[in-house]
């Protein structure tokens, strides 16, 4: 059986990873979807638009050289939307990122939903079209990606039954 990826594609992937921690560097999650972002909005009396969205995120990926932004950060995860947004004067969101040597990421799932039959349990959306969407974010500028997964544990959960069983 072939490896899942190639020796060019697994030094890719090496070179990413350490860039994005390379000398204590974080991940900046800002990846709100459009109702999270909308709450934060909202608690300021903005208006939740698309372009009052961008303008949010603008004020994160816009600051001067001089922020040295990207000494803090080696990555950025940012929703679908954000992906291909551009600022104001057209520059795209990805490319301000990378001015200031900061990774893309793309939050990949597709949300949660209740697991029907449990105690408010939730399983996660998004493996449909997953390989496809990939693809796209990846020619759009993304070089990694986050997928979410909420686990609810205590007693009489299904999925507290299942980690048990699965250790």
């Amino acid at each position: 059986m072939a490896p899942a990826l190639t020796k060019a594609q697994q030094k890719e992937l090496r070179e990413i990873a350490q860039s994005i921690v390379a000398n204590g560097k974080g991940i900046l999650a800002a990846d709100e979807s459009t109702g999270t972002i909308g709450k934060r909005l909202g608690s300021i009396e903005v208006e939740n638009t698309e372009d009052n969205r961008r303008a949010y995120r603008q004020l994160l990926f816009s600051l001067p050289k001089e922020a040295k932004i990207g000494d803090s950060l080696g990555g950025c995860i940012l929703f679908e939307e954000t992906l291909y947004q551009n600022a104001a004067d057209g520059t795209p969101f990805v490319k301000l990122l990378q001015d200031h040597g900061i990774v893309p990421g793309i939050k990949v799932d597709k949300g949660v939903v209740v697991l029907p039959g449990t105690n408010n349990e939730t399983v996660t959306q998004g493996l449909d079209g997953l390989a496809e969407r990939c693809m796209k974010y990846r020619e759009a500028g993304a070089r990694f990606a986050k997928w979410r997964a909420v686990l609810k544990i205590g007693d009489g959960m299904l999925q507290s039954w299942l980690s048990r069983r699965t250790r």
